[in-house]
């Protein structure tokens, strides 16, 4: 159906055309704020647009719906739809820190196909293909395989004291790359408890999943693309065996969080 040595090279050039903007190569950025707290830089609309003419031009039938694009109703009328963040992780771009990445997927009825996930100022190719594997840098991945909640490695800046016996890991901004390191088996779980948008979790949720991670919400339900109202309340990915106690543990936060 798709050309994926074509769709890797397009996603490849997406993430040079981004190192090409980032401070930590010395360049100056243009910043403004989206609103309060959730910043965009040219970069990120420059990555938007080439994105959307090369994944157009590569398969014309599929729609698009993309964080630094309005969205538009006709995405819902096909099955077949692009899913992109052109650079996610925007606060670790601008400050010239390597946290952020390009992240693309192809999404079918509501499910991912492929995925893909370009960090090129950590060296990091990650993709996925449903029900083939993942893979970064051409090595297969196997997600963590933890049994125990207590003393799980977390990607956070800090925890709560009721979360105190979990361990705290590097975090990079981006969030896909976050859930990519349960992926990589480099934690065993990432949660967030606010509403998310499909873009910022499509590709490394399908690369989590196919490396053997459990993939769903705040609530342990199945996470789907291409609603009308693109977002979820939360994420969590984690070592199968750990899911449950973690969406247990995390029950009545949602629960409150997800009503204001």
């Amino acid at each position: 159906m798709i050309d994926r040595q074509r769709l890797e090279s397009i996603v490849r050039e997406a993430g040079r055309v981004a190192l090409e903007r980032w401070p930590g190569n010395g360049h100056t950025p243009h910043v403004w704020e989206k609103s309060p707290g959730n910043p965009v830089c040219e970069a990120d609309l420059l990555v938007d647009r080439f994105l959307r003419r090369e994944l157009t031009q590569l398969l014309p039938s599929a729609g698009w719906l993309s964080e630094e694009t309005a969205d538009a109703p006709a995405r819902l009328s096909g099955g077949l739809i692009w899913l992109v963040d052109p650079i996610d992780g925007t606060k670790d771009f601008i400050a010239g820190r390597e946290g952020w990445a390009v992240s693309v997927a192809l999404v079918l009825s509501g499910r991912p196909l492929l995925g893909m996930l370009y960090a090129p100022a950590r060296g990091e190719f990650w993709h996925a293909e449903a029900g083939k594997g993942a893979w970064r840098n051409g090595r297969t991945l196997a997600a963590s395989t933890r049994k125990e909640l207590n003393g799980a490695r977390v990607p956070a800046d800090c925890l709560p004291a009721i979360d105190s016996d979990l361990r705290l890991v590097d975090k990079p901004n981006s969030i896909a790359l976050r859930i990519a390191m349960v992926a990589a088996d480099e934690a065993d779980l990432l949660a967030t408890l606010r509403w998310g948008w499909e873009w910022d979790v499509g590709a490394a949720a399908l690369i989590a999943r196919e490396a053997g991670a459990a993939v769903t919400d705040a609530f342990g339900q199945a996470l789907s693309y291409n609603k009308r109202d693109p977002r979820a309340f939360g994420v969590l990915v984690t070592a199968p065996a750990i899911h449950a106690e973690a969406v247990e543990r995390l029950a009545a936060r949602a629960a409150e969080l997800s009503r204001e």
